[in-house]
């Protein structure tokens, strides 16, 4: 295969996220439609002749068994169309953008992202046009479709929709009314000695406190740079509010700001904001007192405001470049497919994105499951530009750390905002 000169890539990526983010939120009334480009061709037919059909698939390291387990399946349900060879490697979903982007000729064909890196994918060329857009489009639910499509085209197939967080918690501490509010859930903590878990280090997690607020951030669209307020001065919460509000959380002994959750947890952790990625670390450490439920409120402005959160989605990518690309699609359409799903929820307690899978009596009664649900009523699918990420540590940790040099608030959220909007 012709090697990519990566330099030119970038280029091509950012001219093309350009020319993509004109009409990039357009795409919520027009998901599925896929028309022509439904029909494309992959750039490298596929070989089900004599020889073996040689596809290598991606995925995160605790999950490479039960997916190795499914693609056995799907090796075995085809073995009388084509001689299949899968190979087998650990590549974290949460990396694989780069890896794709800088060794694209020993890509997986087949891979798991986060719906994050759906744009910047597209835009190199790496995803196309799924072959079966309108019947994922049908099977899945609404904001995963979304999450997995741009200009409402679908670009790949949604596995999970769990990928957002919510609070765990340890009952033994803590009432169902307790975790209703921060406040409260301090209170108990102080008094207990232990500690409220939240990473004040992530612009992920930071949102969470603007997202409620009547302030915004997101895309341009330009689809490169970002549009944020979160300094306002005249909204009826002003930033400074928000500040001072995550000042008097952070000046609490009850409160951490961490990103150790699963060592926080065995510790004085025993409520965390996470998400089910570390659902057996959580039940490890509470055992029958683990817990799950929406994120709290929290006081800002004199008043009870909702912790936001970014609602998120796992998706499994197509490589298009793959010279077997027409049974890469077959075998994502498989792993994602209502059984797959539920055999994932069973085994892995992750929560589907296919409706009927979903919608199951069992998916309801799992409580981290019915936490991420519940949250996702007030939260929001991340779609922001690289600018937003470093400001926002600066701004987490300054006031996960008390603000110690004393700076004015104002100045500090102008400081952010100035560089998220760069």
């Amino acid at each position: 295969m012709k090697q990519k000169n990566l330099l030119m890539l970038l280029c091509f990526i950012i001219t093309t996220i350009s020319f993509l983010g004109c009409s990039y939120f357009d795409s919520k009334n027009n998901i599925g439609n896929n028309t022509e480009k439904e029909t494309t061709s992959s750039k490298k037919q596929s070989n089900v002749g004599n020889d073996p059909v040689k596809l290598k698939f991606w995925c995160d390291e605790d999950e490479m068994e039960l997916f190795q387990e499914m693609i056995q399946a799907f090796v075995e349900e085809h073995k009388n169309e084509a001689s299949i060879e899968v190979t087998y490697e650990v590549n974290g979903a949460s990396g694989c953008k780069d890896a794709l982007l800088a060794d694209l000729d020993n890509a997986g064909d087949v891979f798991s992202i986060p719906d994050d890196q759906l744009l910047i994918l597209v835009a190199a060329g790496i995803l196309e046009p799924v072959i079966n857009g309108t019947e994922i489009a049908e099977r899945n639910l609404e904001g995963a479709v979304e999450a997995a499509s741009v200009n409402g085209v679908v670009y790949a197939y949604p596995i999970t929709a769990d990928n957002g967080y919510f609070l765990y918690y340890n009952k033994k501490y803590f009432t169902e009314e307790d975790v209703q509010t921060v406040d409260r859930i301090l209170e108990i903590c102080e008094k207990n000695k232990k500690k409220f878990i939240m990473d004040w280090s992530s612009g992920w997690y930071l949102y969470s406190f603007f997202g409620n607020t009547g302030m915004t951030v997101g895309l341009n669209e330009n689809g490169l740079t970002n549009f944020c307020n979160w300094n306002s001065t005249e909204n009826s919460i002003k930033g400074v509010d928000v500040a001072e509000a995550m000042l008097r959380i952070a000046a609490s002994s009850g409160f951490k700001s961490s990103s150790d959750f699963p060592k926080e947890a065995k510790k004085k952790g025993i409520a965390i904001v996470s998400g089910v990625w570390d659902i057996n670390a959580i039940k490890a450490a509470y055992g029958e007192d683990y817990g799950a439920a929406k994120l709290p409120t929290y006081t800002c402005a004199g008043q009870q405001v909702q912790l936001s959160s970014y609602t998120g989605y796992r998706l499994l990518g197509v490589n298009s470049y793959s010279p077997y690309r027409e049974w890469a699609e077959k075998l994502a359409d498989y792993l994602t497919n209502e059984d797959n799903q539920n055999l994932r929820f069973e085994r892995a307690d992750r929560g589907p994105s296919n409706k009927n899978a979903a919608s199951s009596e069992a998916v309801g009664e799992v409580p981290a499951i019915k936490a991420v649900i519940a949250q996702s009523e007030f939260g929001s699918l991340q779609k922001i530009g690289q600018k937003y990420w470093t400001p926002t540590t600066e701004f987490g940790n300054t006031m996960a750390a008390g603000n110690p040099n004393k700076m004015p608030l104002q100045d500090l959220l102008d400081t952010m905002v100035s560089a998220i909007t760069e």
